[in-house]
């Protein structure tokens, strides 16, 4: 393989650009020409490409979001919108794709190369944490200590005003931030998507806390939680436990944007360098991850079927510690 273009796609996450950074640096040492794809496959089927030099991603291993910019594209998911990014790919005789991204970006990866041969190795790139084929996604580590700097805080002024804050972090399908956050942020309750916790028995826990004299509580909410989001969940506690100071926060997008960790740093350069050797080495249609340490490969199939489920061990902590 003699050249190969890298893109990003979907929802942006810290540490994007520490990846890109080193796809291409890991490209350029094995003497492989690389290219990169603005704005997605919305720029794969414009010929929105360029040559990428080692110079092209000096001093962005710090920075958040992602160099390469980021779309959907309704056009990409088309018969004819993938033969255009075919094309484009051709004529910058590019043989091999590495995609940043997550559910989303490998779902059309997974399609494309079926259907056009194309080798593609993807990097999970997702602060959500959700896909399945690796312990942890670059942007992870950072959305999380985004969201505990915010939820500390909130705790000061809880604390100092007797009140009782619903907090929602991001994760419409997945608890995996919710549930660190209110572990490190001492929260009384969690609520996410993979509990299912009933809203009375949460009007039952912070009434329980306030016959003990707890006058503040936080409760940390996973924006897709059954019940409705923060917003809706306080609304229906305020009403059923109407002398409580209730407040709602939503932290939002912050959580995906600013430097990126260390470990999300080393994370994303580690998994940059594993997609262009996998891409060397003749792999397809996977996704480089990392389990218990090990560099491991997963067909895009698998990681975009197959649930990642939070750990028990995580919920019972939670159980627990807000006794």
């Amino acid at each position: 393989m003699k050249s190969i273009g890298v893109f990003t796609s979907g929802g942006d996450a810290p540490g994007m650009n520490a990846c890109l950074r080193a796809v291409v640096r890991a490209a350029i040492y094995h003497g492989v020409e690389v290219y990169g794809i603005r704005r997605g496959y919305n720029g794969m089927i414009n010929g929105d490409i360029f040559k990428m030099k080692s110079s092209s991603v000096s001093g962005i291993i710090q920075t958040g979001g992602t160099l390469l910019k980021s779309a959907r594209s309704e056009e990409f998911l088309t018969a004819e919108g993938k033969k255009k990014a075919f094309d484009q790919l051709q004529l910058h005789g590019i043989g091999g794709l590495v995609a940043l991204g997550g559910n989303g970006t490998f779902t059309g990866a997974a399609h494309f190369g079926d259907e056009f041969g194309i080798p593609i190795v993807g990097a999970p790139c997702t602060i959500d944490n959700d896909l399945y084929g690796t312990d942890y996604t670059i942007g992870y580590d950072t959305a999380v200590n985004t969201a505990l700097d915010a939820i500390d805080k909130i705790r000061d002024t809880a604390d100092s005003h007797d009140r009782v804050f619903f907090i929602e972090v991001m994760g419409r399908d997945s608890g995996y931030i919710a549930v660190p956050c209110a572990i490190g942020g001492g929260a009384e309750v969690v609520m996410i998507p993979e509990s299912q916790l009933t809203l009375p028995s949460i009007i039952n826990s912070l009434e329980e806390g306030w016959k003990r004299s707890k006058t503040s509580s936080i409760v940390i909410i996973a924006e897709g939680e059954v019940e409705g989001g923060a917003t809706k969940v306080a609304a229906k506690v305020r009403e059923a436990l109407p002398y409580l100071d209730v407040r709602v926060t939503i932290i939002g997008h912050v959580q995906r944007g600013g430097a990126p960790t260390a470990q999300d740093r080393m994370l994303a350069s580690r998994l940059g360098i594993a997609c262009v050797k996998a891409l060397l080495a003749g792999k397809r249609n996977v996704m480089a991850g990392i389990i218990n340490d090990e560099l491991v490969y997963t067909p895009f199939a698998e990681t975009i079927s197959r649930k990642k489920s939070i750990s028990s061990d995580f919920v019972e902590m939670m159980d627990i510690l807000s006794v």
